[in-house]
Order: C-alpha cells, then structure tokens, then sequence
C-alpha cells in the first residue's frame, strides 16, 4: 500500500491536512501498513493517475482511491478479518454524520484559526499558492485572518459541548474503544497540533483529555509525529 499525503516544511514533513491524519490512525487501527509519501499540495502532476488533485489518496495493488471516506470504506470491506473501523451499518451511518459534522462545524472554526500558522509550516513549494488560495477565498490578507482568531475560539469551544457530554461517561465517541468517528475528530485535532501552537483546549476539558488518549493510540503514533505540545 501506498498513501499520498499532504507535505509540510522540513520540520514536519508529513500531513498538515486532517484527512490524511484519519487514514494514518485508520490503518494503525487495522493493523495495516502502507508507504506514507508526501507531495506539496501543489503538485497537481503527481495525482495526475489518480485522475483527480486532492489528497489522500491510496494505492493498493491495482486499486487507487481518493477521499479519505471512500479509502476507509474500501479498508473495511477489503480487510474485513482486521479491527473493524464501523462495526456495522449503524455505527458507517453515525461515522458519516460525525464526518460531515467535522467538515462543516469544526473545521469551520479551526481554519480561521490556524490558517496562518498552517502557511508558515507549509512545504516551500506551496507557500506562495497556499497564500494566493487562501486569500483569495477569505477576501482578506492570512494576517487579517489570524488576528481576528481570539474571536473565534469560543465559538469553538462551544460546538464541542456534545462531544463533551459523549466523553463524560465515555473513553471514546463509541464507547471503550476508538472507532473511525473518533478518528475524523481527532483528525483536525492533530493538524491543529501539527501547525500551530494556538491552545485549542484547557487541560480540564473532557475533550482535552480524550485528544490526549488518542495521542497515546498506536505507540503514541500521533504523538510522535512533529507538533506543538499545546
């Protein structure tokens, strides 16, 4: 196997990007192994046999799938005698809401937040075009972004509250064991912590202390990848 993935600078030359980061933990907890290669996000040419110009992307074998929900679907059908990421249909159509919930409400909070911090670690090649992009989509400069950020924190704080409640009673989203849900929220987690020193969570939140189980997951795999300790 092979996963295409996001680079970021010399000093942290894996994913900046959170879909990446699901399907790393996903194929730790399948106890599946895959090559981790990192393209500048503005190598389109190198996607190019994927036909398409997002990451991840993983190969396996003849197959080739985009879409970091797709690959973690494939997963689980292809390797159905390894840890399953969804353990049946209902706990794929809890799984899908979480995934669209941290698409629009979460990360919807931390771009505003990080997208600074991200520029400044990305990969030399994409500096220029990660500005340009960005920009262009906020109307404004990344710095006018970035300091307006104070404003933003409570407002993500608060779209939490129902993790929290979850994680009062519960190690993980699902119960005692992490599943793929707990992935894709702990998944802009660990960009956030791959970027930017800006503290998300207070050491007394319940999330702050289930971010930090699943650091320890895998050997400390997040945990071991180049990041800020915030």
């Amino acid at each position: 196997m092979k996963l295409y993935e996001a680079a970021g600078d010399h000093r942290r030359p894996f994913s900046n990007r959170p879909y990446s980061w699901r399907i790393v933990m996903a194929l730790a907890h399948k106890g599946l192994a895959a090559e981790r290669i990192a393209l500048p996000i503005s190598d389109k040419e190198s996607l190019a046999f994927s036909g398409q110009t997002l990451i991840p992307v993983l190969v396996d074998g003849g197959t080739i799938l985009p879409d970091s929900w797709a690959i973690a679907c494939y997963l689980d059908g292809t390797y159905p005698n390894t840890p399953a990421l969804f353990d049946g249909p209902v706990a794929r159509a809890h799984a899908r809401f979480v995934h669209e919930w941290g698409d629009h409400v979460q990360s919807r909070d931390l771009v505003p937040m990080l997208v600074y911090d991200a520029w400044r670690h990305a990969h030399p090649r994409d500096s220029d075009y990660f500005r340009q992009s960005r920009e262009a989509r906020a109307g404004c400069t990344l710095e006018e972004i970035n300091a307006r950020r104070g404003g933003v924190l409570p407002r993500f704080r608060t779209h939490l509250d129902p993790l929290r409640v979850s994680l009062r009673t519960h190690s993980f989203l699902c119960g005692r064991a992490p599943t793929y849900a707990d992935f894709i929220v702990f998944s802009h987690f660990q960009w956030a912590r791959c970027v930017s020193p800006y503290r998300l969570l207070e050491s007394d939140d319940p999330v702050y202390h289930w971010r930090e189980r699943m650091l320890d997951l895998f050997d400390g795999l997040a945990r071991n990848e180049p990041g800020y300790d915030v």
